[in-house]
This record gives C-alpha cells, structure tokens and sequence, in this order.
C-alpha cells in the first residue's frame, strides 16, 4: 500500500493534466460492477470476460469475489445488482416505555398502546407518520369541536331552553369528531383490553365512550331518562365533553410525538456526522471519489483539508491536526503523523493526509457509539420498575374510583345527583392517565444518553447512568489511564568525563535498530535535537536485559544492570542517581562504550496533562481514588504520591484487580474500576460501574457499562455529572407524575365540592391530562444542555 502511495505521489504532475480527462470519463460510466453495484468506466485492466460477456469492476478485490463464484453476481440477470446500501434489513420498531417491544413495521405497543418508533433513527428521516395523521385530524376536526362546544357552553344563557334541536345538530357536529378523529383512542383502548394491559388508552377510551354513548342515548331516547336528569325541559348532554376531550388529547399527544422526536436528535447528529464520500487513490495513482460504502479495508485514500475522515484507519502520508472534538470533545485539534490512528467522521483542518482504511461499516467508532447510545436509550432504569409495577394497578384502581365516584354521588349528591355523578366519573377516567407517568424514566434517560455521546461519554445502558450517582469508590489502572501509556524521553546523566550529547548520541545510534517503546522515545528526542546519529555496524537486542552493538568502532551496550554485570562494567557509581530516578517512576538503562560506564538514561510513562484536573474534580464529589498497576511497587507509589493518591497497589495482576474490586464491594462500597487492557476486562465486567477508556482494547469497552471515547478521567467528572442530573431529573418526572395524579383523581372525584362548591369538568380534566404528559417531556429535554462539571456536583 505505501509503494502504491509513493507510486502516486511520483504522478502527482501527471494526474494534475489528466484532470479534465479524468471529469469527463467519470460522466460517462455506462458499466456496474456486478459484485458491488458500483457503477464504474471501462478499464481493461479490471475486466472479465464470462460466458460470453464482459463485465467491468471498480477493485481488484470485487473482481477477485466474482472469479471466485461468478454464478453468484451473474445468475439475476434480469435485475442490476443493488447498491450496498439499499441492501441494509429492514428498519426495526420498538417502543420507547417497552423496549422489549420489537416488530418489522410501524404500529401501537400492546402493553401501553404509545406509538412505536424506530430503533436506529435515520438520517434523512421523514416526520413520524402518525404526527401527520394526528395533525391531521386534529386540524380538520377542531372548528366542529369549537362550535359544539360554543352551542353547549354558550347558546343557554341568551337563549332560555336552548335553541330548537339543539341535542340533535351537537350530536351531527361531535360526530366525526368522536367517531373519526378519536378512533385511534378506541383501536389502543380494545387492545389494552385484549392484550389484558390496561394503559392510559383504556381510560381514555372508556371516558369519551361514556359521555358521548349516554349523550347518544339521551338525544334519541330522552324518555329513558328520569326527570332528575333534566335541565331545562330537555336531558343534558355532554357531546362538546367527548369532543374536547379527544382534541385535547390529540393536541397533547402531537406535542408529545413532536418532543420525543427531539430525544433522537443526537443520534441524528451522530449519524450526519460521517461523510457521504471517500477519496480513494487507485493502484495507477489516480484517484476517484467513491461512495463511502463502497470503502474496502485495506484502500489508500487522501483527505484534503477542510474534509472529514471517512472511515476508521492508520496515517501512511502527511501531517496535520485532526478536530476530533465531535466523538471525543476533546476541543484541541491533535496532530496526526504517519502510524497514527484517525477516527471517521473527524475533520481534518489544515494540511493533506493519505491513509489506510483499517475498519469500515458498522464496525467503525462512529457506528458503534450510535448503536451504543441507540441501545442505552432503549434500556430500562431501575428506577422504572416501580412506574411500571404502579402503572400496571393503577388503571384497574382508577376504573374502580370512577366507578364508586358515580355511585356515590348520585345516591348522596345534590340533584341531578346522576347528572354530578356521571360528568365526575368521566373527569376522573380522563386526569389520571399514566401517560406522565410511563414517559418519566425513559425520556430522562434518552435525553440524557443523547447529550453524554456528544461530550464523549457512552453509556450502555440505564442503569449504568443510575449506578454512577451512587458510586463512592473509584479503583484505576496507572498506565493508559492516569499516564500516556507511551513511554517519553526524561534526562539523560552523564558519567565524569562524558557530556548529555555524547550519552544521547551513543544511547539513539545503538537504539536504532530496536522495535521496543523505549528505545524508540529516545531515538525520537535525538531526532527532535538535531543529532547526527551512526548507523550500527552490529547490533544484537538481549532479551529483557538490553541491547549490544558496535557504532563508530565503539562497542556499546544500554540496558539494565544485569546486563552491566555480563559486560563487566562497574555502574554503581551513578547508584544513587538512578534510584532517584527510580522514585519518579522512571525506567532507567546504563550506557557503557567499550566496557566504560558512560552515562544513564531515564524514559518515563508521563503522566497525562489532564490527570491532576480529573482527580481534584473526582475527589471533590467525594470519591475515594485508588490507583492499582501491573506496574513495580516503587513507580506506582511515585505516580500515586505525585498525583496525591493516598491508596495504592503495585505489581497487580488481573486476577487481583478483580479481588480489589471484590473486597471494596464486601466492605459496603460502591465500586467503579476505570481501565483501558484486556487485564482489566474482568474487574470491569465485576465492578458496580465499569469504566473503559475508549484509547483501550475492545474486550475492556465490551466489559464495561460507561465507555470515555477519550482516554480522559474527567470524562468520569462529566459522566457522574450527568449521572446525578438524570437521576435528579428522573425523580422530579415520577414526583410530578405520582403527586399529578395523587391531586386530580380527588379532585376530579369532587371529593372537594363540599367545602369549595367547585367541580373539576371533564374538558379541564383533558386539559390536564395533555399538559401533564409534555411537561414531563420538557422537563426531559432540560437534560439536552447539562454541560461539563461543576464544583457543585
């Protein structure tokens, strides 16, 4: 692949006068690649002849699929292969109360009846179907609610009796209203009571069927009706209560489509991030620009500046910083150098990069942080169990108040008692719909799910964003998480006699030829000098004790003491230097020439700018800090004492972190581990809350609950911030709701009329009932703009 960059770069000047060519073939592409569905222009050099007939591919790789099993691209002759992307399963339903709710069309939950939607919203998404047949029949029903309403409300008090007919023309007004607009509400209540999963509908259903059934009865057969139910010579109706009642709930339930529409924007913006097209760079060194799901693993493409990363992969040309603050919200650009690793959907600013594409589809970071936040957003709180235990009663018990609300007004209430009694058991059936309190926990948590992903903070799931509140322990690894996890140069001491330059030189000429970490750090820092460095005539890497060789007639040996020993050189003249730096959590190598100690040099893990801020925000929230490594016991104590770590263990395998973990958790801690190997995948997978740096392994992101796309601890800050103010927001939803319904039903019962003389009506009640529901949706979205943490955590 870097032959095929060079190659390219070589062309550049021919590829510059070919361009207009270049346009021109890429009007004219009259050949689908049978494989991929691309279409392509002809190229002898990616043909293939079969059966007769030519067949044209845009890769090397699709025409080695289709020599593979040509039967398998050539058979359908009659339909063109389809694009890849219009291969993709069908779109998935599921319910955002009832996440275990799944199904492959649009439609209605059988346990609470609430609209399904999908589970991966789309980018190009159009408005919700039902919104616009809610809309709909909202719109076109309202002016025959208005003036059913005006004739019952209105008409009586300047026309004594009402006017002529006037049960009869309410009765043809309310009409398509009930029987129309409001035969959604009916559909959901019959389910309710077939799937025997009493929701909000069946209240609903009952409560509009009620009064506009008796209002029908009363207009076709008033002499059913015993004289106490009259008013004004003629029974009283309640067509504009039926009516108002299912606008009302349609206006609520719009609002309610429109809100929770808005809970998904995050994804969406996830999802608008990644670019439509790529920049590949062909084998010849020409490039074209290809549709981003047609990117293989393994092509070289460019991004110029001002483009977006199109997929996952490792810098091969080029420098230039990287705004990766849309995954990360690490605000800084960071510089990329060939054998950096670039994420999709980042934007590269200023210079021009060529690349290897090294993961694509799905399996790129963008695409699972969007079915991660999708999969959290669908899960289920803790806290939910309780809403949906008291939901799953509360409908029967409701019926049942509604039912006594009649029967005692109309035996003990003021005449007409049946009339008082009726309209009440109606108001009761409609103010207490647990709409409000079904949607408290899932809004909160979409909401808030949404808004970590932007600020780089994955949570797998509900609980985990309820655990974080509570933890009060949090167990870290060293290296990676509180350090860079890559080795840097420190100091270099020189022995009497020697200079820093002559050590430096002599320790990067014999480190040349070594692949380890540390000698690379200190190769890098006598580049970064300007140092001319020798090319060794000999070079030989003892395992675990160093390495051997001769440059410039000098045979050098850098290692550790061990190795010192073999060469017979005496090094305890720099003893105590080298455990100094020791102490600072340095690894140290002797360097002699010629069996002559000449020198030490020191490469540390540094640790990471970020680390003191994240601790000083941890512990002011009350968390305990440990810190345990794999790491020697003197380095670890070193890093602890220089971040203020008061606990600490060293040289801890992962069967201990996962010990560590066990013994917090048996002292009546709660636990978070935040790690980034594949050693720490057991003690996240057994913590409380488990914490992957995203930088690390995909076993450790795979074990844990809560993923930091940036290896950064004050994502932990961030992430327990957000934590507490889901929590706090979760809590006010269900308070709302619980307290909502805990003074309406009383109200709407006229438990009240006794010592006020006030009734609750039906269409107040409705009102109520709406607004309740996109309150707590409101209160939902507030989460949408928790920023980064506060000292008042």
């Amino acid at each position: 692949m870097k032959n095929d960059v060079h190659h390219h770069d070589q062309h550049a000047h021919h590829h510059d006068h070919g361009h207009g060519a270049k346009m021109a073939e890429d009007l004219d592409k009259p050949f689908t690649d049978p494989v991929c569905g691309m279409q392509v222009a002809a190229d002898p050099d990616k043909q293939i002849a079969h059966a007769g007939k030519d067949y044209h591919f845009c890769s090397a790789r699709c025409m080695d699929k289709f020599r593979a099993n040509p039967q398998q691209y050539v058979t359908p002759a009659a339909q063109p292969p389809q694009p890849v992307q219009q291969a993709a399963p069908g779109t998935i339903y599921t319910c955002p109360m009832h996440p275990q709710i799944r199904q492959p069309q649009p439609g209605n939950c059988p346990i609470c009846g609430m609209t399904l939607e999908p589970l991966m919203p789309e980018l190009e998404e159009k408005e919700n179907p039902e919104l616009t047949d809610f809309r709909h029949r909202f719109w076109w029903t309202l002016p025959l609610t208005v003036i059913v309403t005006v004739l019952a409300m209105v008409v009586h008090r300047f026309v004594h009796g009402g006017i002529p007919y006037q049960n009869w023309i309410e009765l043809a007004l309310s009409t398509p209203v009930v029987l129309w607009a409001g035969w959604p509400f009916f559909t959901r209540g019959v389910q309710s009571i077939v799937n025997r999963s009493p929701n909000m509908w069946t209240l609903i259903g009952l409560g509009v069927a009620a009064a506009f059934g008796y209002s029908v009865v009363a207009t076709l057969a008033p002499e059913l009706f015993p004289s106490t139910f009259r008013q004004d010579g003629r029974v009283g109706v309640y067509f504009e209560a039926a009516a108002v009642i299912v606008s009302l709930t349609l206006l609520g339930q719009i609002l309610e489509l429109k809100a929770r529409s808005q809970t998904s924007a995050a994804i969406k913006s996830l999802l608008g991030l990644s670019p439509k097209t790529a920049r590949r760079i062909r084998q010849d060194g020409t490039e074209e620009d290809i549709p981003l799901t047609h990117v293989h693993i393994g092509d070289t493409l460019r991004i110029r500046p001002g483009e977006k990363v199109p997929v996952d992969g490792i810098v091969l040309e080029g420098e230039s910083a990287v705004d990766e603050s849309m995954l990360t919200g690490e605000p800084i650009p960071i510089t990329k150098r060939p054998g950096d690793k670039v994420i999709g959907a980042t934007l590269n600013t200023s210079g021009s990069l060529v690349m290897r594409a090294e993961v694509v589809g799905s399996q790129t970071m963008l695409s699972q942080i969007v079915q991660m936040v999708a999969q959290a957003q669908r899960s289920r709180a803790p806290m939910q169990r309780l809403a949906d235990v008291v939901a799953g009663y509360f409908v029967v018990v409701v019926a049942a108040i509604a039912l006594l609300t009649l029967i005692v007004w109309g035996l003990i209430g003021p005449e007409p008692s049946w009339v008082y009694g009726f309209v009440n058991a109606v108001a009761v059936l409609i103010i207490a719909c647990p709409c409000a309190l079904g949607l408290a926990t899932p809004m909160s948590i979409m909401a808030a799910t949404g808004r970590a992903a932007t600020q780089g903070i994955l949570f797998r799931d509900a609980a985990a964003i309820e655990s974080l509140k509570k933890v009060n322990t949090l167990i870290v690894d060293k290296t990676g998480t509180l350090t860079e996890g890559k080795p840097a140069f420190d100091r270099v001491i020189p022995a009497p006699g020697f200079s820093e330059q002559d050590v430096l030189v002599a320790a990067a000429s014999i480190d040349q030829g070594s692949e380890h970490p540390l000698a690379q750090a200190i190769v890098a820092e006598a580049r970064k000098r300007g140092l001319e460095l020798h090319k060794p005539d000999s070079f030989e890497s003892s395992s675990g004790i160093g390495v051997r060789g001769v440059v410039a007639g000098h045979r050098l040996a850098l290692g550790n003491t061990k190795l010192m020993d073999e060469e017979n050189v005496d090094w305890h003249a720099l003893t105590s230097q080298a455990e100094g730096l020791r102490g600072e959590g340095a690894s140290v190598m002797y360097l002699a020439a010629d069996g002559k100690l000449v020198g030490l040099v020191a490469v540390s893990d540094p640790i990471k700018a970020t680390t003191r801020e994240a601790l000083e925000l941890l512990r002011h929230t009350g968390l305990m800090v440990v810190m345990a490594t794999g790491d020697g016991v003197t380095t670890a104590k070193s890093v602890a004492s220089t971040l203020g770590i008061a606990e600490v263990y060293g040289e801890v395998k992962p069967q201990d972190k996962l010990t560590l973990v066990e013994r917090f958790q048996s002292e009546g801690k709660v636990v978070a581990m935040a790690g980034d190997g594949i050693n720490d995948a057991p003690a996240l997978a057994k913590a409380n809350v488990g914490i992957a740096m995203g930088t690390g392994t995909d076993v450790a992101m795979n074990s844990a609950h809560v993923t930091l796309v940036k290896g950064d601890l004050r994502g932990i800050a961030r992430a327990r911030e957000i934590s507490v103010a889901t929590v706090r927001n979760m809590r006010q939803n269900l308070g709302f709701a619980f307290i909502y319904n805990a003074l309406g039903i009383p109200l709407a019962a006229g438990l009240l009329y006794p010592f006020t003389g006030q009734l609750l009506s039906p269409i107040i009640a409705a009102l109520a009932m709406s607004l309740s529901s996109v309150s707590v949706i409101t209160n939902a979205l507030r989460l949408r703009g928790t920023g980064k943490p506060s000292r008042s955590v």
